[in-house]
C-alpha cells in the first residue's frame, strides 16, 4: 500500500497551510487565487481555515480516544493510493509516493473520504464511516468492505467520498521528502 502526496511542482511539497498563522494561510491561498485562479486551491471560501482547524481539532481528538500517536499540531495529508481527482488540482501537478511500511503507524489516522465533508453537519448519508476516523487496521477492514472511492467514485457522483485521506502526525518520514 502506498500513500500520496499531491502537491504544485512549482513548490516545496508537505507545505501545511495548518503550519502557519490563519492570517498567512489566508495571504498564501489569496496568492495562489490570483496567480492560478483555474486551480482547485483556488476556490477556497473565505472561512477555510477555521473550518479546517475545527476538524483537525476533531481528527486530533478522535485519534487520541484511539491511543493515536501525535507528534505534531495538525496532521500532514497523503491519500491512501493514487487518486485521479487528486491529481487534477493542480497546474504542474507533481505527487511524492511513499510505502507506508516507512511509516510508524500508531502515527497515522484515516478517514473514507476527505474528512472535511466526513465530519461535516452538512453530509448526513447515514453510512457507516461518516463521522469516523479510523486506525490502520481499522482502515483496511473498511477497504476491505467498500474498495477505493478512487476507483468507484472518482468523479464523486455517489458522494463526497473520492480517496481515503491518511492524516500523518508525524513529521519523521515527511522530512526526507521534503
Amino acid at each position: 500500500m502506498f500513500l500520496y502526496h499531491y502537491y504544485d511542482a512549482s513548490m516545496k511539497p508537505f507545505q501545511n497551510l495548518s503550519d502557519v498563522s490563519i492570517e498567512e494561510a489566508r495571504k498564501i491561498l489569496k496568492d495562489i487565487a490570483s496567480k492560478k485562479p483555474d486551480t482547485q486551491c483556488a476556490k477556497r471560501t473565505t472561512g477555510y481555515m477555521e473550518l479546517r482547524h475545527h476538524y483537525e481539532d476533531i481528527l486530533r481528538c478522535e485519534f487520541m480516544k484511539k491511543g493515536g500517536n501525535i507528534q505534531r499540531q495538525s496532521p500532514h495529508y497523503m491519500v491512501i493510493e493514487h487518486s485521479p481527482w487528486l491529481a487534477s488540482w493542480f497546474e504542474n501537478s507533481a505527487f511524492i509516493k511513499i510505502d507506508i511500511n516507512e511509516f510508524d503507524k500508531s502515527t497515522i489516522s484515516f478517514t473514507y473520504g476527505d474528512s472535511h465533508p466526513t465530519f461535516s453537519p452538512k453530509v448526513n448519508d447515514g453510512k457507516e464511516y461518516r463521522k469516523k476516523l479510523y486506525t490502520y487496521d481499522e482502515i483496511l477492514e473498511i477497504i476491505a468492505k467498500y474498495g477505493y472511492p478512487q476507483d468507484w467514485n472518482n468523479d464523486g457522483k455517489y458522494g463526497p467520498e473520492r480517496y481515503i485521506e491518511a492524516h500523518i502526525w508525524s513529521d519523521n518520514v515527511i522530512k526526507r521528502y521534503v
